[in-house]
């Protein structure tokens, strides 16, 4: 199923066609390929090249480790992305190694490095879903992670499944078309909310 954005200018066909499901099939995803999708978040940018991402991962060739990793997941996430190959559980360090103080761009440098991720399982036919609902706390326990880290979100990685699979609910979701705010209502110039000239020629 194609769900391409509707992009007021050109972008590229990898961001078009970028979107996140939930309906995934059990097809298992190489060990390669996974090893792509890392060394593609390795090299995203970080402030002061502090590299603050750090990943568990679990795929469903070892149930017991996936298991343990989709329990960190909210409730009502599970009923659908334990159909996912892949789980992966995404932690920001809190703090500059050089120096111990906070590192507030922490969560914008993981997040950089989850879109070049995303990007490069699209570029292998793969989708990722990003959940924010997710028990950190458990997460903490169950891979006893370092007070200086902190889980941040879940990504559910597969190929393509059957929407009729989800629940009512998620499967009417899963086929409505994709939507974003206007550039207009995002960027701006010369002061808030004055949308910058280009965001309105078309």
């Amino acid at each position: 199923m194609r769900k391409n954005a509707k992009a007021t200018y050109p972008v590229h066909d990898l961001i078009e066609k970028r979107w996140s499901p939930r309906a995934f099939s059990h097809r298992p995803v190489e060990t390669a390929v996974l090893g792509s999708l890392f060394e593609a978040a390795r090299w995203s940018i970080s402030s002061y090249n502090e590299q603050p991402w750090r990943f568990i991962v679990a795929t469903r060739e070892d149930p017991r480790a996936y298991e343990r990793l989709l329990d960190c997941l909210g409730e009502a996430n599970q009923t659908w992305a334990g159909q996912a190959a892949v789980l992966v559980l995404c932690v920001a360090k809190r703090t500059f190694t050089q120096n111990g103080n906070p590192n507030k761009y922490a969560w914008h440098d993981l997040g950089a490095a989850t879109a070049q991720l995303i990007l490069q399982a699209m570029s292998f036919g793969l989708y990722v879903h990003p959940m924010g609902g997710i028990l950190p706390d458990r997460a903490r326990d169950v891979y006893a992670i370092p007070e200086d880290f902190e889980a941040a979100t879940i990504l559910a990685i597969g190929y393509l499944g059957d929407p009729s699979t989800l629940p009512d609910p998620l499967r009417e979701r899963e086929t409505e078309s994709r939507e974003r705010n206007p550039l207009t209502e995002i960027v701006f110039a010369d002061g808030w909310g004055k949308p910058a000239r280009f965001s309105q020629e078309r």
